[in-house]
């Protein structure tokens, strides 16, 4: 709904994404507070999860401005979905907002678009983590699936975001543009051919460095993940032994 809103707004309505982007931010921190309590009830996560969730979202953070979005070189993608795949669909979601409301601050592109980029990378990163096989898919077969979702997800990621600036970009021409109150097909022919004129250069050079980075750095970057998962035994229940009797010590 806060995406596609525009498209069934009446043409007096007035109503514009800097308006209505606070109270969606303003939805977005419970939302994540209670997917994060509820994955530490059903999985056992502590304190070590939280660390890590720190760990990588600085990590995807850094790593956005390296391509600083040109020509869509966003190597954030890749580790998105590699560490939703590893840590799950409600740490991947997690993951995903809070690591794009970092690299907001860190590259100065906080604004009305940043709530959709939180909940649009969040889906990415919870996409991978249900994709299916995550116990007994391993090697290329893993990676190749990771591949194509990666890409689709690339490429989804900016027809979703299109949603969120298109109905207010003023001066397109009339193939292109939003008609406030025309027919909802109307409108949505007009929003592919604005993908296909516009964004689509960024969508795909996007997808692919996600691709060529999973091909080749994929498996290294799993078994890292996996590894600390591992030692921090996010996984594994505490138990505590009770002392022996005094007398058994003793012998």
């Amino acid at each position: 709904m806060a995406f596609g809103w525009p498209l069934l707004a009446d043409s007096a309505s007035g109503l514009a994404h800097s308006k209505d982007a606070p109270w969606l931010f303003a939805a977005l921190l419970p939302m994540l507070l209670a997917v994060v309590v509820a994955t530490i009830a059903d999985t056992g996560l502590d304190a070590k999860a939280i660390a890590m969730l720190g760990v990588l979202a600085a990590a995807g953070a850094a790593m956005r401005p390296l391509g600083a979005g040109t020509a869509g070189i966003e190597p954030m993608f890749f580790l998105m979905v590699l560490s939703g795949r590893v840590l799950g669909p409600g740490f991947g979601f997690v993951l995903g907002s809070v690591a794009m409301f970092a690299s907001a601050l860190l590259t100065g592109g906080v604004g009305p678009w940043m709530p959709f980029q939180m909940l649009t990378m969040g889906w990415v990163s919870m996409g991978a983590g249900l994709l299916p096989g995550p116990d007994r898919l391993r090697g290329r077969g893993e990676l190749a699936v990771l591949a194509v979702y990666g890409a689709v997800s690339a490429v989804l990621y900016g027809l979703v975001m299109n949603l969120q600036g298109w109905p207010y970009i003023a001066g397109l021409t009339s193939g292109v543009s939003f008609v406030p109150g025309d027919p909802l097909d109307q409108n949505l022919a007009r929003y592919l051919a604005y993908c296909l004129a516009t964004s689509l250069g960024w969508d795909l050079p996007r997808a692919l460095v996600t691709v060529i980075l999973t091909c080749t750095l994929g498996g290294t970057v799993l078994r890292a993940l996996r590894r600390a998962t591992r030692r921090a035994a996010f996984d594994v229940p505490a138990s505590f032994t009770p002392d022996p009797p005094r007398e058994a010590a003793s012998r």
